[in-house]
């Protein structure tokens, strides 16, 4: 089955519809590099213990989405590491503490009006109503040479192990003592991963990107480029976000289906091509070993993303409902010609986005209200597309994460 071009353009207006402005990226940015020089300023209480502040997640993936609602804030989220510092002699609750009572020095410098908020992992740093966004920011220090001696032990991938690190958190049972006993993780590893898999695509548009603004490639931020595979996720997690508007706990979450949908990314050109590939090869890349799921972390092989689906089964059966549903959803898709019944094959789940986008594409052919000059199509011909099929796969393991 081959998806018709209204159906090709018409994805390609959906991402676009969903792609945060440059002006909330450069903001969240311009955010997260001044508490990083306030952290770095001569009086700092961390400054002896080199702090680095980067954002992780979604925003440094380029796959962050607009919120359902106009009401709704944009989650930034960063990490805090004192490289300088280890589990040795340091609790994660002095830790927190101690990155804690700079974030909230910060913020009376600021004059912010909210107060700090401590979460599980973070601080969460709330900015002005107008600016619709709050920075959760999660404490943590180095933990390279550790990741690597687990690693080794076995047998593992150590491609990622350098930028490992460990985090804060408070239902942790050794979080008030002294312990190497801290919850690991590695957004950079992660997101050097991520970005391997978008592949030559990614430099050629990034480079494409500098040449059309005679700018060096060096000044093109990642979150500027943006690449098949990056435009799938933000359609398949705002799928998701509909179907569950009312099971939120239930939802697949945003990492399981970044991390399997980066494994089925073939290369494609087109967000059309990507879609249809991700969505019938995704769930290949679950492993089982006989008892559970197993989804991996790449850049920490002994992190499971699916560690709490024996605990709720409910959310393994809702990320294979999901995942049929999509393959439904964007099969019709692919066969709407008419504008109308293209919008109806994903509205119930996409809501009114899915109008949204089909007004980016302009009046419809034949419409008297259609410009003497047609606006330039977003997408151009894809190769063929599945039929994807109604009954459930079952998981197979994976050939590896090249």
């Amino acid at each position: 089955m081959m998806p018709t071009k209204t159906a090709e353009d018409y994805l390609a207006a959906l991402a676009e519809e969903l792609t945060i402005s440059e002006t909330r990226y450069d903001e969240a940015c311009r955010s997260y590099a001044s508490l990083g020089e306030w952290l770095n300023r001569p009086d700092s209480d961390v400054l002896e213990y080199d702090p680095q502040i980067y954002v992780q997640g979604s925003f440094r993936l380029g796959t962050a989405i607009r919120p359902l609602s106009d009401e709704e804030e944009y989650d930034v989220d960063s990490v805090c590491v004192l490289r300088s510092l280890g589990t040795r002699g340091l609790s994660q609750k002095q830790l927190k503490t101690l990155v804690g009572d700079e974030i909230k020095a910060y913020r009376r410098a600021q004059n912010m009006v909210k107060p700090v908020r401590e979460g599980r992992r973070c601080w969460v740093l709330s900015y002005a109503d107008g600016a619709m966004f709050h920075m959760d920011i999660v404490p943590a220090v180095p933990n390279a040479a550790r990741q690597r001696l687990m690693l080794e032990a076995r047998g593992l991938d150590l491609r990622w192990s350098d930028t490992a690190i460990v985090i804060t958190d408070i239902r942790s049972p050794v979080y008030e003592y002294i312990s190497d006993d801290w919850q690991r993780s590695n957004p950079k590893g992660y997101a050097e991963w991520f970005r391997l898999r978008m592949g030559s695509v990614f430099e050629r548009r990034r480079r494409a990107l500098a040449e059309a603004i005679k700018a060096s490639v060096e000044d093109i931020p990642d979150y500027r480029v943006r690449t098949p595979l990056q435009s799938a996720i933000m359609i398949l997690k705002r799928h998701r976000d509909g179907m569950f508007a009312n099971r939120y706990d239930e939802r697949p979450i945003s990492v399981i289906i970044t991390t399997l949908a980066a494994h089925a990314y073939n290369g494609e050109e087109k967000i059309a091509d990507a879609l249809y590939s991700i969505l019938t090869r995704m769930d290949q890349f679950i492993e089982h070993d006989g008892q559970r799921c197993i989804i991996r972390n790449p850049s920490d092989p002994l992190e499971n993303f699916a560690d709490k689906w024996p605990q709720h089964p409910e959310r393994q059966r809702a990320f294979f409902q999901w995942l049929a549903q999509a393959r439904l959803d964007f099969s019709e898709l692919a066969r709407q010609v008419d504008r109308r019944r293209l919008i109806e094959s994903v509205q119930p789940r996409m809501g009114a986005v899915a109008d949204r986008a089909a007004a980016r594409l302009g009046p419809p052919p034949g419409s008297m209200l259609r410009p003497p000059t047609a606006p330039a199509a977003v997408g151009a011909a894809a190769s063929s597309a599945p039929a994807f099929p109604n009954t459930r796969r079952e998981p197979t393991s994976p050939k590896g994460f090249a």
